[in-house]
């Protein structure tokens, strides 16, 4: 099932919250886990969040993916369809 992936970044993080925030982001890129695949990622301009689209077995896969970073983001996970315009799905 593919998955929209949103993080809001937490108001205020110090330096080196956001550097920590890097790093966990980093090692996710580095060993994405095995069931999940990373189809594309993207960042607001002004750094209040990101955006992936991710495909997983089960949601409960990325939910214990996203816990190192819950102390520096609000994490959305939407389950979404392609569809190619409006009237079909």
């Amino acid at each position: 099932m593919l998955y929209m992936l949103i993080n809001r970044t937490h108001q205020n993080l110090t330096p080196e919250e956001y550097a920590a925030l890097g790093k966990i982001a980093q090692a996710f890129y580095d060993n994405v886990p095995a069931g999940i695949t990373l189809h594309g990622d993207w960042a607001a301009n002004d750094g209040s969040c990101t955006f992936a689209l991710l495909e997983a077995e089960s949601p409960a896969l990325l939910e214990s993916t996203q816990t190192p970073f819950r102390a520096y983001v609000d994490i959305e996970l939407i389950p979404v369809s392609s569809v190619s315009g409006w009237n079909k799905r």
